[in-house]
């Protein structure tokens, strides 16, 4: 039941018409996608994950990515993998149900409502977590979505 509310897509990043990244995001994690170049050797590729800082590129040649990270993470469980073209860098969430705009501070940040229905979908996440065996991927809500972080056991705890 959990993956029927997994993301049903990826939100991409484009800078100057030209694709950047793609990625989503659960209650757990941030999911970024980039597409490599063909032709470069695997073992050339490079990323460089910190707690607020994330570094991307090919070794030699300046960085793809060089940009502040949107929230935290933790760098001991974050990491990257390359498959079938793409670096797919997975980034831990060091606060567990925040929902994130995007995963670079101040770029690709997602409109209002995007932040909405990905907080809404945090939520169901959360409920499906705290309740094994119920299926909430239908479910809606009516008004404001409680925040994912801090909704515990129907009791907030702000």
């Amino acid at each position: 039941m959990a993956e029927k509310l997994a993301p049903d897509k990826r939100h991409s990043f484009v800078h100057n018409g030209q694709k950047v990244f793609e990625w989503d995001q659960t209650l757990e994690e941030v999911n970024v996608y980039l597409d490599l170049p063909p032709n470069v050797p695997k073992k050339l590729f490079y990323c460089k994950i910190q707690s607020q800082h994330i570094e991307v590129g090919i070794r030699g040649n300046p960085p793809y990515l060089n940009h502040d990270l949107a929230c935290p993470v933790k760098t001991d469980s974050s990491f990257w993998t390359l498959e079938d073209g793409t670096m797919h860098v997975t980034l831990q969430k060091r606060d567990k149900g925040h929902t994130w705009s995007s995963p670079i501070l101040g770029q690709g940040v997602l409109d209002p409502y995007s932040v909405d229905v990905e907080q809404k979908r945090l939520m169901l996440q959360r409920f499906q977590e705290e309740n094994p065996g119920f299926d909430f991927s239908q479910a809606q809500f009516t008004g404001t979505c409680p925040d994912p972080r801090t909704f515990m056991g129907g009791i907030r705890s702000d």
